[in-house]
């Protein structure tokens, strides 16, 4: 149940950072580490009808600007859910607001601007293909950095943390995964 909650509570607050201010810092007008945080706040300059200008040049010709926020928000709310399932049972429910925040604004933002917002790592011919380095490097790299800092999990009384919760979940689980990947 608390990794259910962590991952749809992570959505949302994800949702609204990306809105508010991340977008901006991921796409907008370079400031070298990060994009310019009021090219794009709270989507000023994101038309529905018109492709996403930076700096007076179209990002993306014949992409409105709505719909590339909306499929780049997709990644930024997969990243801190991969990072989720490695610490479960690690963190409680305020402290991992808090570290979902800091992450997205200290680690994601960045790498998504150096390689997919026009900043310094594509300027060199970096390329990302379906969230590589993004993504998936972001989330490893910051799961094993966060496991090293929380430290194991500590069991409840008569808990045995070496027996499985839910076998049929996790091929479940698999299985999801697995076909959803096939779809992307």
């Amino acid at each position: 149940l608390t990794m259910m909650m962590q991952s749809y509570v992570s959505m949302g607050l994800t949702t609204i950072l990306w809105i508010l201010v991340v977008f901006s810092l991921c796409f907008g007008e370079s400031l070298s580490f990060f994009g310019n945080p009021g090219t794009f706040i709270a989507l000023t300059n994101v038309n529905s009808n018109e492709p996403l200008t930076r700096d007076g040049e179209v990002v993306l010709p014949g992409i409105p600007g709505l719909l590339f926020m909306a499929y780049q928000g997709m990644f930024a709310v997969i990243t801190p859910a991969l990072m989720t399932g490695a610490f479960a049972d690690r963190f409680r429910f305020k402290p991992y607001l808090i570290f979902v925040t800091l992450w997205l604004i200290l680690v994601y933002a960045p790498w998504c601007h150096w390689i997919w917002g026009g900043g310094f790592l594509a300027e060199r011919g970096v390329w990302d293909f379906a969230g590589g380095i993004v993504v998936h490097i972001t989330a490893g790299f910051s799961a094993l950095a966060s496991l090293a800092v929380v430290g194991k999990r500590q069991a409840v009384e008569g808990e045995d943390l070496s027996v499985p919760h839910n076998v049929p979940f996790v091929a479940l689980g698999t299985a999801l995964l697995w076909f959803g990947w096939f779809g992307f």
